[in-house]
């Protein structure tokens, strides 16, 4: 009968985390309470380098070339690095890389050491955070398991916005307070603090690879992690949901000359930078609680799209206020990272987990420079609205063609999740459940 349903062909509930269930692992809350730290600390660091090496030299080129030493070293040591955190302890990992990094600033803010000096210190401290990294994301999977470590990345990405939206703010207040010396001191007591509360919190794990002479070839590591994540379909499809970033990223980048294009002063440019993480943060908040975990993984695509879609509006040049509402709905939009780093997550064998992490992070940071970089060119000849219309555009079509791409394989990926194969063709599947038809 119609109104009547056989319970073999009921599927239970998805079980959906709260962040009350996340926060009551205690390894979670070490794992969060560190990475905070390390926010505030980064926030901090930047400020004071910037205020310090334009103040010592007064070149706006030194100052840039400070700031873009933030960027390289992942993407050049990041891919190889990472993979230490698969060959050693994660936790021994971490710690190691956050006292050595409490080192390095430190010896800034005691020696005040010469530019050169100085950028190559800044070189080797932000290096060390691409293992620190790899180890953090590949270990949360083993401390949250199910929709917890959505829950639980969730939380961490709302962290992430909410220190970008307040920390340039508050750290500037830090920064005149005490001097730019004594803020890189606490930037170095926040990285120390860090390792005390991974040591005490964290439970220790053995290093999920063996060590022996061939696994050590970290170059050999880096080929194996990229035949890893290219060689496989979903892997692949995942980590490109990932690199998309680089295109709804552009705004954030042209945000100071965009402002040009109303009054220039530094609240609009505040205005308009802070649009896009807001939306981040709201959206992954709404994705992550009130979206069911195969829902989300439908919605990937869609929500890919809407990360790019709205800074199509740009070219047509509107007021300030729809601009900060667009920049802000595209924030909401990317969102679908959450999905895609679950997916990610659970299809990638635990023992490389760390490498691919870390290709796929310093994927990220390479797209985000390049596209920041050719996005500034296009600007300074079409000017900053057309640059960022044509980076949603660009940016629409490369999500919809993975869009097209992720409906072949998303199968698999709910099919874990709900923890069972995919049915038989001969079982009936509920109307409510069935796929959509690419």
């Amino acid at each position: 009968m119609a109104g009547r349903q056989s319970g073999r062909h009921r599927r239970p509930p998805e079980a959906q985390a709260t962040y009350r269930e996340v926060f009551a692992v205690g390894e979670f809350r070490a794992l969060w309470l560190a990475q905070a730290l390390s926010f505030v600390g980064d926030q901090l660091a930047q400020l004071a380098l910037a205020v310090l090496v334009y103040s010592r030299t007064g070149s706006a080129l030194l100052t840039a070339l400070t700031y873009a030493l933030t960027y390289l070293p992942p993407i050049v040591g990041g891919p190889v690095l990472s993979g230490l955190a698969d060959l050693f302890p994660r936790r021994t990992v971490m710690i190691v890389c956050d006292v050595a990094r409490a080192v390095l600033v430190a010896l800034i803010a005691v020696a005040a050491p010469p530019f050169w000096a100085l950028c190559a210190i800044v070189f080797l401290t932000v290096l060390l955070g691409a293992p620190f990294t790899a180890a953090r994301a590949a270990i949360l999977p083993d401390v949250l398991a199910g929709d917890r470590y959505v829950a639980g990345a969730a939380i961490n990405n709302i962290t992430h916005q909410a220190t970008q939206m307040l920390g340039f703010v508050a750290g500037g207040a830090i920064v005149t307070l005490v001097g730019e010396y004594e803020a890189l001191a606490l930037d170095a007591a926040t990285f120390g603090l860090s390792a005390v509360i991974l040591a005490v919190g964290l439970r220790g794990r053995p290093a999920p690879k063996k060590r022996d002479d061939a696994s050590l070839g970290l170059w050999r590591g880096t080929r194996d992690g990229a035949r890893l994540v290219f060689g496989d379909p979903l892997l692949r499809s995942l980590v490109l949901f990932a690199w998309l970033c680089a295109f709804y990223v552009i705004p954030e980048g042209l945000a100071a000359p965009y402002a040009a294009s109303f009054d220039d002063g530094p609240v609009t440019v505040g205005l308009l930078m802070s649009a896009m993480p807001t939306g981040m943060v709201l959206g992954a908040f709404l994705f992550s609680r009130f979206v069911r975990p195969t829902n989300r993984m439908r919605a990937m695509g869609w929500m890919a799209m809407l990360a790019c879609a709205p800074l199509i509006v740009a070219g047509v040049h509107p007021p300030l206020w729809a601009i900060v509402a667009l920049w802000a709905l595209s924030g909401i939009g990317s969102a679908y990272q959450l999905a895609a780093n679950a997916a990610f997550v659970a299809a990638v064998p635990a023992a490389g987990r760390a490498q691919a992490f870390g290709l796929a992070q310093s994927g990220i940071l390479a797209g985000q420079g390049l596209g920041i970089l050719a996005a500034g060119a296009v600007a300074q000849v079409l000017g900053p609205e057309t640059a960022v219309a044509l980076a949603g555009a660009l940016g629409l079509s490369a999500a919809a063609t993975l869009t097209l791409n992720w409906n072949q394989v998303r199968g698999e990926v709910i099919a874990r999740m709900r923890g069972r194969e995919p049915a038989p063709a001969p079982e009936p599947v509920p109307a409510a459940d069935a796929e959509i038809a690419s």
